[in-house]
This record gives C-alpha cells, sequence and structure tokens, in this order.
C-alpha cells in the first residue's frame, strides 16, 4: 500500500466515529468503495471527440450485473467543453439496440440535439459537430429514443457535461477535478431476484408512477467514501434517477451553498439545509470543510409513492466525505456571475396542459398497492408527491385526491394498453407532427399546467434554457431563479420565459416533455420546431 492511501485510509477509519449511528451501521455492514471520478475527455488538436455506447459488467454487493455505459461499463466520462469552440462528437453504437444521445441543457440547433429523432442503429454511429455558446454550466448526457428511454437510462447510460466560459474561469471557485470539485451522480436501481441484470419492465405502475429501486448508487456506487482537502468543497449534482425526487443535505446539518442551477452560475451564494432536486436536475454545491470532521451527504425521505419503501423511509447515506490535512485553495465568492433581467415584453403565450388517462391512473396506484402494499402510498391519497412552500394551495387540489373507485377496486379483466396513457394538451406523443411552431429569437410565456393530474412532472424543454416566473403558482426560490431547463409541475401551473436562438425542423424538432422518464416514454411529450 502507497503511503498516500495509507494515510486516506487512517483519516478515514479515524472519522468514522463522528458519523451518525445509522451511518456508522451501514458503513459497517458493506465494503467502503472510493468514489469513482468519471474521467474528462477534452477534444482532440482537432475538435474531436470519440464516445461508444457499450455494454459491461458491474459488480454490486457482490453480484456481476449486466449494465451499459459510454466508453465503459457504466455510466460515462465527463464531457469538457469551451464557450465558443468548435467540437465534433462522434457517437458509435455498440449496444444490441438503437439508441439516441441528447445533450441534455445544452443549447444547440435541433438537427444536432439528439431528441428521438436521431436513432443510432446497433454497429451505426452518428456525428454531430456544433460550437457551444452559452454560459458555464453542468449539462449531462444521455439516450433519448422513445419508448426506451427510461429502459436505457436504468441500464447506465449517463454522463456529465462541463460547460466552461471565460467568465467562470476568473472566480476562485474549486476546480481541481476529482479532488476539490467532484462529480456526483445520484441513481437508484433494483436487481433481478438473482441479482444477474437490472430489473427493469416498463409496465402500468410505471406509467402512473415511474420507476424505482432499492438500492441507491453514486457515480455507480453503493455508499462510497471520498478524501478531500479542507476548505471549500464543490459538488455537482445530478439527480439521474428515473423517477425518484431527493431532498439532499448533509448528516450533520452544515450549510449546502448552492452556486449553480441546470444552465449556469447563479449570481450570488444561496445557503440552504436542504436541497430538493427533481429527476434530471443540476446543482453545483459548495461545503465548507475547514473544521476537518468528516460528514455524509445523504437523502431525506420524500412523500412520493413507491419512493418511501425502504431504505429510503429514512435518511440515507449517499457519499461519506472525510476532509485530509491538506488545505484545499478554492473560495466562496460573494458574488458570481451577472444574470439579465427578466424580459419585460413576451411575443406569445402558450398553454401545455399534463394529463393522465384515470384509467392508466387508477390501474397504476392498485398495481403499486397489490405489490408493496399501502406503504407505498406513503400516506396520500393519489398525490404523487407531498407539497412543500411552492406548492399549490389545498383548494386547488381534488377532494378525492385523485384516487375515485379506489376503495372498491373492479376486476380487470381487459387488456388496457398504457403506451399512450400520457399527454399533453390531450394528445399523446407523436412524432411526425410537431405540436406548434416558434419563431426564432422571440420570447415567450409557456403555462405548463398539471391541473387535475396531481402528479409530480419534472419538465424539460430542448434547446434553450429558460427562466422561471413562477413554480405551482408561486415565484421561484432563490437557488431556482437563475437558468433552468428543468421546472416542477405538480398539482397546479408554472410559468417559464423561453427564447430559441436555434432552428429545429420537422424531421429534428425539439422536444419538450415530462421528465419522469416513464412518463415521456407513455406520451407526455410533444415535439414543436423553431423558424
Amino acid at each position: 500500500m502507497q503511503r498516500r492511501d495509507f494515510i486516506k485510509l487512517s483519516a478515514a477509519a479515524g472519522a468514522a466515529s463522528a458519523l451518525p449511528l445509522w451511518s456508522r451501521s451501514l458503513m459497517a455492514a458493506m465494503p467502503r468503495a472510493e468514489l469513482p471520478i468519471p474521467s474528462l475527455l477534452t477534444p482532440d488538436p482537432r475538435g474531436v471527440m470519440n464516445i461508444t455506447a457499450q455494454q459491461g459488467k458491474t459488480v454490486w454487493q457482490g453480484q456481476s450485473v449486466t449494465s451499459w455505459g459510454y466508453n465503459g461499463s457504466l455510466l460515462g466520462p465527463a464531457i469538457q467543453l469551451e464557450r465558443g469552440k468548435a467540437v465534433t462528437l462522434n457517437v458509435h453504437n455498440a449496444l444490441p439496440e438503437a439508441t439516441t444521445v441528447h445533450w441534455h441543457g445544452l443549447a444547440l440547433p435541433g438537427d444536432v440535439d439528439g431528441g428521438p429523432q436521431a436513432l443510432i442503429a446497433p454497429g451505426a454511429s452518428r456525428s454531430v459537430s456544433f460550437t457551444p455558446d452559452q454560459p458555464a454550466a453542468t449539462c449531462w448526457f444521455h439516450p433519448h429514443q422513445h419508448g426506451r428511454t427510461g429502459y436505457q437510462v436504468a441500464q447506465g447510460l449517463a454522463g456529465l457535461v462541463l460547460m466552461n466560459d471565460e467568465a467562470s474561469g476568473k472566480l476562485l471557485l474549486p476546480k481541481i477535478w476529482g479532488v476539490d470539485d467532484i462529480p456526483v451522480i445520484l441513481q437508484d436501481k433494483r436487481l433481478s431476484a438473482d441479482g444477474s441484470r437490472i430489473d427493469y419492465e416498463l409496465d402500468v405502475m410505471g406509467a402512473a408512477v415511474g420507476w424505482f429501486g432499492n438500492t441507491m448508487l453514486t457515480n455507480g456506487a453503493i455508499y462510497p467514501q471520498h478524501a478531500v482537502p479542507r476548505g471549500w468543497l464543490r459538488l455537482r449534482l445530478l439527480n439521474g434517477c428515473n423517477a425518484r425526487s431527493l431532498n439532499l443535505t448533509a448528516s450533520d446539518d452544515r450549510t449546502l451553498y448552492v452556486i449553480g442551477s441546470d444552465g449556469g452560475l447563479l449570481s450570488e451564494p444561496v445557503p440552504l439545509k436542504t436541497l430538493s432536486m427533481m429527476p434530471g436536475e443540476r446543482f453545483e454545491v459548495l461545503v465548507d470543510t475547514h473544521d476537518g470532521k468528516a460528514f455524509d451527504l445523504q437523502t431525506l425521505p420524500v412523500r412520493q409513492m413507491g419512493m418511501t419503501l425502504e431504505p429510503f423511509n429514512q435518511p440515507l447515506p449517499v457519499l461519506s466525505i472525510t476532509p485530509l490535512r491538506v488545505m484545499a485553495s478554492g473560495t466562496l465568492p460573494d458574488r458570481l456571475v451577472e444574470l439579465p433581467a427578466l424580459p419585460e415584453q413576451v411575443d406569445k403565450s402558450r398553454w401545455l396542459q399534463l394529463s393522465m388517462d384515470p384509467e392508466l391512473e387508477r390501474r397504476g396506484m392498485l398495481a403499486l398497492i397489490k405489490k408493496y402494499g399501502g406503504a407505498a402510498m406513503a400516506g396520500m391519497g393519489g398525490d404523487a408527491h407531498d407539497h412543500d412552500d411552492n406548492d399549490a394551495a389545498p383548494e386547488k387540489r381534488r377532494a378525492d385526491g385523485g384516487m375515485a373507485g379506489m376503495s372498491h377496486p373492479q376486476p380487470q379483466q381487459d387488456e388496457y394498453d398504457f403506451h399512450n396513457g400520457n399527454k399533453i394538451n390531450g394528445m399523446a406523443f407523436d412524432m411526425a407532427k410537431p405540436a406548434f411552431d416558434v419563431p426564432r429569437g422571440t420570447v415567450e410565456k409557456w403555462t405548463v399546467s398539471g391541473e387535475g393530474d396531481e402528479m409530480l412532472h419534472p419538465f424539460h424543454i430542448h434547446g434553450t434554457q429558460f427562466r422561471i416566473l413562477s413554480e405551482n403558482g408561486k415565484p421561484p426560490a432563490a437557488h431556482r431563479s437563475g437558468w433552468k431547463d428543468m421546472v416542477r409541475v405538480e398539482g397546479w401551473r408554472s410559468e417559464v420565459l423561453v427564447r430559441f436562438d436555434y432552428a429545429a425542423t420537422k424531421e429534428q424538432a425539439y422536444m419538450a416533455h415530462c421528465h419522469l422518464l416513464e412518463h415521456e416514454d407513455t406520451g407526455m411529450m410533444l415535439g414543436f420546431t423553431v423558424s
């Protein structure tokens, strides 16, 4: 063992006594894995990067499991881009089925955005070239094949995109990759009974509440540990779950300073004790580790159907952090970047009504209760999620909680096709028929409504970063007031200001959809063009 490794392990062992009892018991119950750090993938001198979607094996809890990844068996590298520098990404598909790659959070023309039309057949390749022109941000890439997005993400296909620019480079933020600038990709997984594969099935229950697992992974590892320098630690957080929301805190209640959201840095740090994250969201957080004390990053229980089963019914540690004696050099600036004022003039308003077929909701809830019992309902009627300070007023919700007819379930003798059970404006997704056209360069207000549905919908819009005007009828929280590509819709209305600076044709339309992947795969998505 090398001396530096011995020092790390000795420090981690000495600090274990400072952790909460439940954290120490979990640590003792399993081998301690080091946090895997994705490699940085940068363009070659010609501006070219190569990515291969491939199948491999990953070991979890002693079992060798078939998994998918980019340039490896699971997840992928972190792709580093510079604002204003042209790149070409060559994507090869070595998987047994077709796939796509969507550059989630990057504002790109429709023909390189990577929506469901951009299929790459098994054994085939696709090259996309573009020049990114947007502020520094933590984005990500993942599959987007309609009807198979949830499956392919669950198998392990996901990776970060680090967008850099000159302004962020001048800030004295932590920026040593894997040392004080740490990627944290959070995903839940469920394995088959024999432990040989990831147990994914798109069924009526998943179409209603989403697919969820019983194990949380951090960068593909179960509750790993990471030794860091003392000082300011930067965490680039991605909720990469198919459907699960997260409530992240430090086990010792230390403050999380949010410095960035989906589309880039905020104007100033926002201190929080608990950070809620929907599937697909990213936040950048700074944590002060000057005290040298070990702590866990953990997720607290959420009231979301299916998501409160063990071990998620109590605080669950996802990453053990142990500061070392070496000091870090990054700082927490008082000011970060200047955000432009919200536009005063809106050129057009649009209404997007999200809805679920009542029969899908009924059957989905029944299937959930039958498989997991009443505890899976998280003490709710038909609400998919609890309602915090940003939620709609109670009087806007249905008195029956969306569960009419549930107390006396009817026999299910007929076959029900749930694949188009989720809709926007009364229509399930039709790849051949974009819903509308947006004039390029105009500012529009989109109202996304979940009224009458009561489900949690993390709503994502391709091709842009937007600003939130209201979220479930209330002004957005300070850390959600910067550039975003995800907005929370839950039983009420959310409003965003959008502008598109690139074209998207009918053949390569942009998408707007719920990022609860099973909702997306069963119809809650529309295409639109920009001209």
